[in-house]
This record gives C-alpha cells, sequence and structure tokens, in this order.
C-alpha cells in the first residue's frame, strides 16, 4: 500500500476515507485492517473529541514518508546486527525483507533474550522453561503487525480477563481488605475506560479519590496534558516515591499504581515519575483498545522467535549464536569492522540452558567482508562487585544468576556460581567433610574447587583467571577455553540490539577513535532491580477463582501468578497426564539486600505461594525452576535527558533495544520492536529505501 501523503514536517498520518470506511465498519476486524495496512491516527481529530464513546480512536502512524520510494535495496547494502532479543530480531527481519544482507550475532546458544525459551525434563516429561509469563496487550500494534505478516497470530490466545488481589491481614483492624479489582475486555478509550473501570468496581469506595488535594489534582493534570518531551521535563527529576510523597489516593495505590507501576520492571524508589506516566499513557489513558490481553499457546520461542528468525533466514539473512564479539574497530567516527568469536566444541551439559546445542544457519551469501580469521582465546570481561554478599572470606561480583566468587586466599582466581546443570546461581554450604556449594534448584552440589559431588549436574563449574582488578570490578578470562576463532566483518550499518549490560560490554571492547559522547551515554544507563522467576511443579490440582495471570500487591516479594496448566497446550497436556499443576510466580524487582541469594528468593517464594493458594499447602512439590537476572532496563530519576536515541552520532551505528529513547509511548515488548523497527528504518531512510511506517497509541494526553 503507497504510504498516505502527509506534510514534509509531520511524522504522523490521518486515515483516509476508504481506511475511515472500513474503521467504521464493525464487521472489518482489526487483523484484516492490519493486513491491508490501514490504519489511520486520531492527529486530526485531536483532544477530547477523539475520546468520545462515538468516536474510537485509532492509531497513530509514524515515520510514513510522503514519497513513493522503492521497497527493496536497488544496491548491495549490509547491515550486522548484534544481539537476537525482540529488538534485535524485529531490526534483522524488516532489513533482510527489503534486500539488506544481514548477519545477527548472539552471544547465546538460543535466540530470543528475555524470550528466550530452552528445554527442560520434569519427571520423565520433556517440556521448556523461559523467562516468566509475559502479557500481549492490544495495543502492541508493531509487534502484531509482525505476528500478522508471519501468520503466526494464531500463537497466541486471549485470556478473557485479569484481576489484581491485594494480601490483606486478617489480624490488622486497619488493612484496606480490598476485593480482588477484576479487568474484563473494553474497547473504551480514555476518560470512559475509567468511567466503566469505576462502576464496576467492587472497591470504588476504598480508592480514597479527593480531587480537592493539590496532589491528586497534579497528578489528573499529568495524565490528561501527557507530551514528550514536556511531561519529562516536569517529572523525571523525580522517582515515583518522592513525586507522590504518600499523598496518591491509598486504594488506587494500593490496587492500581504500584502494581502497574512495579509491571514496567522498575522499583517505585528508583523508577523515573515522567517515565511512569509514559508507562501509564501507553497502557491506559492514551490506549484505545482496552484493557484484555493475550498469552502465547506455548513458550515464546516457538510462537514468536522461531518465526522471525526462520523469516529472517527465507530471506537470506545469517544468524550466528554462540558467538562472542570480541572488538569493534573506530575510524573517522565511524565503525570499521566487528571482530566475533564463536564456539565450537560445547562439551557441558547438552541440556543445560546455557550449553544447548547452538542454532546456527547457514551462511548466505552477504555482503559483510571477512577481513580475517586467527586463533585466539576467549574474548574477556569485565564484571562488577556484589557489596551485599561479599564477607570477610569471599568476594562476589555479578548478581542473579551470574555470579562469580573470589576467594581471599586465591584472589587470581574466579570460580562462577552459575551451576552447570539448569543455570541457576549456587551458594556456600557448610558441611562436616568441608565447605562446598548445593544449587537451591535442584540440589547439585560442588566441593569448594567447583567439582560435581552430587545431584543431577555433571560438568564442574567453571573457572576463570582474574586478569586485572579495579576498586569495583575485576576483570576475568576463563582458565578452560573452548576452540574458537576470530573473524571480523564489515558492513554498511551495525545495529547494536543488546541489553543494557551487554551494550555497555560492547562499546567498552571499542579501538581506535569511538565517539565520545556515545560512550558517555552508554556508560550512564543504569539497570533495574533484579528480576526473579519461580515456576513449581506440584502433584495435584486445586480451584483458582481469579484470572490464569493475576497479578499481587502487598507481598514482600511476589507481585503475579500464572497459573501454567491453563495457558500454554503443552503444560495442559502435563497436568492432564499427571493429575498435576504447575503454578509461576514472578517478581518485578527486589531489593538485592532483602533477597540476598537464592535461596532466600525461593523459599520466600514458596512461602508467599501457599498463603496465596492454601490448597497447595499439602501438596507434593515435584519440581522447581527459578530464573533471577539483573539485565532489565532502569529509568532512575534523571536518565531521560541524555538516554540515547536509535540514531546516533556516529552515521552506521544504530541501538534497537527497550532502553533507547523513544518517541513515541510504548512499553516492554512493545516498545523492544518499535525500537528494532526504528532502527531498521534509520538504515533504510540512509539508502532512500521506503521506511516502514510504525504504530503507536495517541502519543499525547487529550488536552495536550
Amino acid at each position: 500500500m503507497t504510504p498516505t501523503p502527509e506534510p514534509p514536517s509531520a511524522e504522523t498520518s490521518n486515515a483516509s476515507d476508504s481506511e475511515g470506511s472500513l474503521l467504521r465498519n464493525r464487521n472489518i476486524s482489526r487483523r484484516t485492517l492490519l493486513k491491508a495496512g490501514g490504519i489511520g491516527s486520531v492527529g486530526a481529530l485531536g483532544g477530547l473529541a477523539a475520546y468520545s464513546r462515538f468516536s474510537h480512536p485509532q492509531p497513530t502512524r509514524h515515520q510514513v514518508d510522503t514519497l513513493d520510494l522503492p521497497k527493496i535495496a536497488s544496491r548491495p547494502t549490509s547491515a550486522v546486527v548484534i544481539g537476537a532479543g525482540l529488538a534485535g530480531l524485529a531490526a534483522a527481519y524488516e532489513l533482510s525483507k527489503r534486500g539488506v544482507q544481514v548477519t545477527l550475532i548472539e552471544r547465546s546458544p538460543q535466540l530470543g533474550g528475555k524470550i528466550a525459551s530452552w528445554p527442560i525434563t520434569v519427571n520423565g516429561y520433556d517440556l521448556r522453561m523461559e523467562h516468566g509469563f509475559h502479557g500481549f496487550f492490544p495495543q502492541y500494534y508493531n509487534l502484531f503487525s509482525l505476528l500478522e505478516e508471519l501468520d503466526a497470530r494464531d500463537n497466541l490466545r486471549s485470556l478473557d480477563f485479569y484481576s489484581v488481589i491485594y494480601k490483606d491481614d486478617p489480624n490488622d483492624p486497619k488493612s484496606p481488605h480490598y476485593n480482588p479489582e477484576v479487568f474484563y475486555p473494553s474497547h473504551s478509550a480514555f476518560p470512559w475506560n475509567i468511567v466503566d473501570l469505576t462502576f464496576s468496581s467492587s472497591n470504588l469506595f476504598k480508592w480514597g479519590l479527593n480531587l480537592t488535594q493539590l496532589k491528586q489534582l497534579e497528578l489528573f493534570k499529568e495524565i490528561v496534558t501527557f507530551s514528550i518531551p514536556q511531561t519529562y521535563d516536569r517529572l523525571d527529576q523525580y522517582s515515583l516515591d518522592e513525586w507522590s510523597n504518600g499523598q496518591f489516593p491509598k486504594g488506587l495505590n494500593d490496587l492500581y499504581f504500584i502494581p502497574f507501576a512495579k509491571s514496567s520492571l522498575n522499583a517505585p524508589d528508583v523508577l523515573s515519575a515522567g517515565e511512569l506516566m509514559q508507562f501509564f499513557h501507553f497502557y491506559f489513558f492514551g490506549n484505545p483498545e482496552g484493557l484484555a490481553f493475550n498469552g502465547t499457546r506455548q513458550d515464546m520461542g516457538r510462537c514468536i522467535v522461531d518465526p522471525l528468525s526462520n523469516a529472517i533466514q527465507a530471506n537470506g539473512g545469517r544468524i550466528l549464536t554462540s558467538t562472542t564479539v570480541s572488538r569493534i574497530n573506530w575510524e573517522n567516527n565511524r565503525i570499521t569492522s566487528v571482530e566475533f568469536q564463536r564456539r565450537t566444541n560445547l562439551d557441558a551439559n547438552p541440556k543445560s540452558r546455557r550449553d544447548e546445542p547452538p542454532f546456527v544457519l547457514p551462511d548466505a551469501s552477504t555482503n559483510t567482508q571477512t577481513i580475517a580469521q586467527t586463533d585466539a582465546k576467549a574474548v574477556p570481561f569485565w564484571v562488577d562487585r556484589n557489596l551485599l554478599l561479599s564477607d570477610d572470606q569471599t568476594d562476589y561480583y555479578g548478581a542473579g544468576d551470574n555470579l562469580y566468587a573470589i576467594a581471599k586466599t586465591a584472589p587470581k582466581q574466579a570460580l562462577s556460581l552459575t551451576c552447570t546443570h539448569q543455570g541457576c546461581s549456587v551458594h556456600k554450604q557448610v558441611a562436616a567433610d568441608g565447605n562446598g556449594f548445593v544449587c537451591p534448584c535442584h540440589g547439585a552440589a560442588y566441593d569448594d574447587h567447583g567439582h560435581v559431588t552430587g545431584g543431577p549436574a555433571q560438568t564442574d563449574l567453571a573457572q576463570f583467571e582474574v586478569i586485572e582488578q579495579e576498586s569495583s570490578r575485576v576483570r576475568l578470562k576463563p582458565l578452560k577455553i573452548d576452540a574458537v576463532a576470530t573473524q571480523a566483518i564489515q558492513a554498511d550499518y551495525y545495529i547494536i540490539a543488546a541489553d543494557i549490560p551487554g551494550t555497555q560490554a560492547l562499546m567498552s571492547l571499542s579501538a581506535g577513535n569511538p565517539n565520545a559522547t556515545v560512550l558517555a551515554q552508554v556508560n550512564e544507563l543504569q539497570t533495574a532491580d533484579p528480576f526473579a522467576v519461580a515456576r513449581f511443579w506440584f502433584d495435584r490440582p486445586f480451584t483458582w477463582d481469579q484470572s490464569w495471570f493475576t497479578s499481587i500487591s502487598g507481598y514482600r516479594l511476589t507481585d503475579s501468578i500464572t497459573i501454567y496448566h491453563e495457558v500454554q497446550d503443552d503444560y495442559k497436556q502435563w497436568a492432564e497426564v499427571t493429575g498435576g499443576s504447575v503454578v509461576e510466580l514472578q517478581s518485578y524487582g527486589y531489593k538485592e539486600k532483602e533477597f540476598p541469594d537464592q535461596q532466600s528468593i525461593l523459599e520466600t517464594f514458596e512461602s508467599e505461594l501457599y498463603d496465596i493458594v492454601p490448597a497447595l499447602k499439602g501438596a507434593t512439590r515435584l519440581h522447581r525452576e527459578l530464573v533471577n537476572q539483573k539485565n532489565f532496563a532502569g529509568f532512575p530519576p534523571g536518565s531521560y535527558a541524555n538516554r540515547p536515541a536509535t540514531t546516533t552520532p556516529v552515521p552506521n551505528l544504530i541501538f534497537a533495544g527497550d532502553w533507547v529513547k523513544m518517541p513515541f509511548p510504548c512499553g516492554l515488548m512493545e516498545r523492544a520492536v518499535s525500537s528494532g523497527l526504528l532502527a531498521a528504518n534509520a538504515a533504510l531512510q540512509k539508502e532512500g529505501i521506503a521506511r516502514r511506517p510504525v504504530l503507536s497509541v495517541n502519543p499525547k494526553g487529550i488536552v495536550s
């Protein structure tokens, strides 16, 4: 479809007459409309009229070219995409579809980043584990449009409704005793979605709303006047806790603001108030699609990652997994080449998610040029000191499931605490026959040198040499080195789509004269508090009256519960065959000081699970899995102004990821996908190729 004409200075477009007639015909599904490419915007309507009961706002289209440009590259053009999460996959897919010769590089054995999955075995049954349940909301326009193109939209299923439940204290007379707050599909836009919610809420008279209070009036004003960057100019200097100052309506705070703010994967004490308003605008106040959401029928690897990676391959793209970038070469404010190393012998337990046999697509004929190939050692890397865990005997580095221990008596040697069975972090155990380590997830045991002494693990803990040390970090190099070869490729464009720790590590590998502004911006990025997921298998079913995915408020650790044997087909089948059940708990951002190790996380999760689902107290736990990471994007106060955008001062360097500064409201998976498409568009525009229109909710509040 030819892009809708617009004034040269505009970045959005409006629905044409024919598109408007489609929109008015309620028998035409949004899915059909997406396939037709006929989604318009509310730009010309503006204001309150666009939010009336009788005028359903439509998505805004960004980066619509005014000229009828070619859709396919007319000259040999190449791109290297580093990082195969959603952002990198989206960028690689769009570029490969347009005739750009793409090489996608991923350090892990599996693709997908935060939506990757890997095989596990539970009591003889083969299943797949992932980084926790993810909800797919109807305003994820760009993600859904990719799935439509790939005929993968049916990989998602509606979960019909979802709930928020609050932990009551029956012994505390001051406890608010909220009823479960239930969100049903409602395709009314703001403010009518809030009106509908108000009249349906059984907690209405516990909200604590009082618009005579100045802070509540200020909150309402920020909701209706949201705009980028003006909202950030006003609020980015404050954390949510600082801005609210305890004056938000208590009921609304307990049932809405706190649980949904934490679902941004940033804790309220370190989340920018400006970022919170952007997040809420995308999910509530600017969202015309209602509050329903979807889950995947199987793990996200099969449902989302595989269709994208298969399409990249079909388009001639090259995908390299288990591949580590070792150097980025710079000259004259440009990247000239990227060097990388690939593992060629993986001798660890193949069932481990970190050592799964690599998925490597056949090399395709591309414009990337191999300029060197020599034998080399594995790439050294920096890791920060963990002051919370370090003690008089041992210094610890890293966090979550990426920890390293250095004994004071052997300061030049580090031991990885990542269990070689399923990737949990082992912890110290004092026994009669000496010290050692034990895995809290599945019971693997190691001696104090990291050698396996019991349990399911088959491979010793990895050992590293300390090659450089600073006050707050060390640089490590593996003692046991896989056979690797160093290669270097040149390309027209380099898209870095790793997470924040990965991007910072990549930029630290710069050689030559890297751009100082870009380096400074990347170094200022911060990760959020750690994220944890615990999945439990039990020998019996139980009754659950809430939604299959339910937000939890008021607990120390747990922020959500997912009834997995009701959501994904493989888990349904497992429950039918065994008569058991599978439950997952998530913590969106816990404090490391309160939960310093994975043992304390698992014990707290399990204790809170029995409080949330009392029927499981007498059940037998058959299996459990833990995922514990510290790599989600942080949005602390004051971070907006210098946050890197998609395009950079370097002509051939482009960023993508859920951490980049976005020109319109979006969040989580949709933010990652949208940034990947913006990255692809940046390269396409330089080549004179038509950009892909990207979609968003109305970017402004109703009176902005």
